[in-house]
């Protein structure tokens, strides 16, 4: 979204209503425009805009192509972090592994498989790739006597979500209710325990029976 630089404009009042429908939205403003003109630039103003903001100012030749190049860096930066940040971390774990029993990995994925999450494109990408790399990274671990599972926590209120959107999921919830991190946390602790070493290569739903894609 071009021109977000002033809580009174209609760029800003376009992503506040994009936000609360759950959109991540790339921003861009050129607060020195602003500052140069009588309403002067709005003090204290951040874009707010999930994927990231850049402020550029889009008469230049190549801003618009570094507008873009923003844009599909937040895309990159999300797959580094939950896709490759997160196969280098169990590499590490392996490669420090003494190979006594009770090592475990355990990934968080999301419920992206189950149903569609059209406005959260590059998160789902990412929890895809993960929650398809459990099968193969539990057999290449298992000599390691090394444990992998992923667990889908499914919507879980760790305060990110507008009201709009609790409502809508909270809908869809057969027990009325969010998740809660402790509910996630309760299966995660069985994953590392004892209890669960014959437990492998699986993508287990925790999510209170969610009704993806509506109640």
């Amino acid at each position: 979204m071009t021109g977000v630089s002033r809580r009174e404009g209609i760029g800003w009042a376009t992503v506040q209503r994009l936000a609360k429908a759950g959109t991540a939205v790339f921003t861009q403003g050129w607060t020195a425009h602003d500052a140069g003109q009588p309403w002067g630039a709005d003090e204290g103003f951040e874009a707010g805009g999930r994927a990231g903001h850049l402020d550029i100012d889009l008469a230049e030749p190549d801003a618009p192509a570094q507008l873009v190049d923003a844009a599909v860096a937040a895309i990159d930066h999300t797959l580094a972090v939950n896709v490759r940040a997160t196969l280098l971390l169990v590499q590490a774990f392996a490669a420090a592994h003494a190979g006594n029993p009770g090592g475990r990995v355990i990934l968080l994925t999301s419920g992206q498989g189950r149903g569609p999450m059209a406005r959260e494109l590059p998160y789902v990408a990412s929890k895809a790739a993960l929650a398809g790399l459990v099968t193969s990274l539990a057999d290449h671990l298992a000599p390691r006597a090394i444990t992998v599972n992923a667990v889908n926590p499914g919507p879980t209120d760790t305060g990110w979500a507008s009201k709009a959107i609790l409502e809508q999921a909270t809908a869809a919830m057969p027990r009325g209710r969010w998740g809660t991190p402790d509910d996630a946390a309760r299966l995660i602790a069985w994953l590392a325990s004892e209890d669960s070493d014959w437990v492998t290569g699986q993508v287990i739903d925790s999510d209170g029976g969610f009704r993806y894609g509506g109640a």
